[in-house]
Formats: C-alpha cells, sequence, structure tokens
C-alpha cells in the first residue's frame, strides 16, 4: 500500500469576507501524479500556498509525511520542492547562478547537482545569458529545476508548462513521468491545459469555488469519459437479448430511463443497426457520445466556459 505523504484535513481559507478553501480534505500517496483543475479563483493557489506554508490556514490542519507543516515547517519543508506563482529568479544572472544562489540558500552548494538539474531541464548550453532575457519557457524550466534542488520527495507546480514549446512541453511531461515513477516523488500539478494533464496525470483533483469537488483516478476518469452508444426502445429486453444472443456482446449498461448505453461495436454501427432491425427490434434512438476532459469538468462544476 502507497504511503501518505499529505494529509489535510478540514483545510479553510477567510480572507476577510472572502472565502477562499472550504474544508478541503486530501490525501495524496506516494509516487502519484495529481493534476489539479479549476477555473481561475477556484482556490488552486491558495490551496499550494497553505501546504508551501506560505500562508497559514483560518481551520484544519495540513500534514506533510506525518509531520504538521504549521508546527514543523523547518523538517517539512527539505522534502519539499515548490514553484508557486513565479520561481523568484535574478533577472541579472545566468541560469548556473541562480541555481548556485537557490543552491547557497537552501544550504546544498554543490555545482555538480548545478550542472545535472540544468541539464535535466535542458539548460545546460545557455551559458552566461541572463535569465531577464530568458523566454518564458526557459523560465519556466530553471524554475523546475529548483524545485529539485535537495532532492524532495513531494513537488508542487503551478503551472509548470505555461509558455513550453510543444518539444518542451514532451520534455517536462516525461522528466514528471520519470520523477514520480523511478523516483517515486510524489507529485502536485495545476495547469490549464486538461488535454496535456491528461497525458501526465495518474488522478485528478477538481477543485471549485474552495470546495473539492471531486477527486478521482486516470482509470476512472476514463470510464466516466469512455465513448458509448445510446441506444433507446420499444422494447429494452428485447434490445439487450440481441446484443447478447447476435452481437455476441455485454458491454452495456441499462440506465434508469431504459436507454442503454452500449460501449462495444462503435466502429460497426451499420452492422448494429442492421442486426437489430433483422430480429425485429425498434430502434427510437441511436446516438454516439463522448465526453473529453473539460467536457466532464465542467459537467462537474456545473459551469459553461474554462478560463
Amino acid at each position: 500500500m502507497s504511503k501518505t505523504v499529505l494529509e489535510t484535513r478540514n483545510l479553510t481559507k477567510r480572507y476577510k469576507t472572502q472565502l477562499a478553501l472550504s474544508h478541503v480534505d486530501l490525501c495524496l500517496k506516494q509516487g502519484r501524479i495529481y493534476g489539479l483543475i479549476g477555473k481561475n479563483g477556484a482556490g488552486k493557489t491558495t490551496l499550494m500556498r497553505m501546504i508551501a506554508g506560505l500562508g497559514f490556514p483560518t481551520e484544519g490542519s495540513i500534514e506533510l509525511f506525518g509531520r504538521s507543516i504549521q508546527e514543523d515547517l523547518a523538517k517539512t519543508g527539505k522534502r519539499m520542492g515548490a514553484l508557486i506563482e513565479s520561481a523568484g529568479l535574478v533577472g541579472g544572472m545566468s541560469a548556473k547562478e541562480n541555481m548556485h544562489l537557490q543552491c547557497l540558500m537552501k544550504g546544498i552548494p554543490n555545482y555538480e547537482l548545478e550542472d545535472e538539474l540544468l541539464d535535466l531541464v535542458g539548460l545546460a548550453d545557455t551559458g552566461r545569458k541572463k535569465v531577464k532575457n530568458f523566454s518564458l519557457g526557459m523560465r519556466q524550466r530553471l524554475g523546475i529545476a529548483t524545485t529539485l534542488i535537495g532532492d524532495p520527495d513531494f513537488l508542487m507546480l503551478d503551472e509548470p508548462i505555461n509558455g513550453l514549446d510543444p518539444s518542451g512541453v514532451i520534455e517536462i511531461r516525461n522528466l514528471l513521468k520519470k520523477l514520480s515513477g523511478y523516483d517515486s516523488k510524489t507529485i502536485l500539478i495545476s495547469s490549464h491545459n486538461l488535454p496535456e494533464l491528461y497525458q501526465v496525470a495518474t488522478d485528478y483533483i477538481i477543485i471549485h469555488n474552495g470546495e473539492i469537488r471531486e477527486i478521482l483516478s486516470h482509470e476512472e476518469l476514463d470510464e466516466r469519459c469512455k465513448a458509448y452508444i445510446t441506444l433507446e426502445s420499444t422494447d429494452v429486453n428485447q434490445l439487450t437479448t440481441v446484443l447478447e444472443s447476435q452481437l455476441h456482446t455485454d458491454q452495456f449498461k441499462v440506465m434508469p430511463d431504459n436507454s442503454v448505453r452500449l460501449f462495444d461495436l462503435l466502429d460497426e454501427r451499420d452492422r448494429l443497426g442492421r442486426v437489430l432491425h433483422e430480429n425485429g427490434v425498434i430502434v427510437t434512438k441511436l446516438a454516439v457520445f463522448e465526453t473529453s476532459l473539460e467536457d466532464y469538468f465542467m459537467n462537474v462544476i456545473g459551469g459553461k466556459e474554462y478560463a
């Protein structure tokens, strides 16, 4: 059984009259990549700031590796790397100089480590070029490199692929998968790029108006977003009998309204219709449905636009 890395209980944050987080309960396991999904203002950054010790909750508790962050930030912080909003880079320094400064600040001066991490994120050849002249994508890469100083067991990354070109996105995706799989790090990542998040996350946390609306695994999401054919008939029993006996499939589900969701034969709809007709099944509706991550997200929060 995977170890619990982070646990929050009843985590609540109020700013005067504004409720930014409301009774958030989370339990993050070792070696998983959690995609944090929410509209702007949903509470994603506030949640990450609370976990990183950059703010204090109004109510509730946060434990990292079994220790209270509020009471023992000095020890828990050493096992956590965070990139939230900005990386705190010095624009007048090179990537190498920034890495050296960050290593000194964390009490880990190590030139070999600096070079290794810069190479890991594809910035080994930037030389004396100053960070203020970096592209947004290059700054993002450097920010990620700084979070890996000290080999933390838990990473929090706020929009880490923002500004990256397609090849950079693939490189960071592969890096995150390696860190999670081979190195067993736990990663909490927020992103507005839902298709990309779908390719990297093992679990999803949907937050809206400061509340956790749903937590589900990648497998559960696939199941809920699975394409299917909706069938309606004057005789649902006859319909399901033909599906089993003539089309040799049991990959269907009878819904409460007596419609049938068929998860098979998606590419054989002509044959499906013909066999049903030949066996006297009167079909009143046949339609294909497929839900994307964006569609599912909007269904959960009950909204129409994602921004």
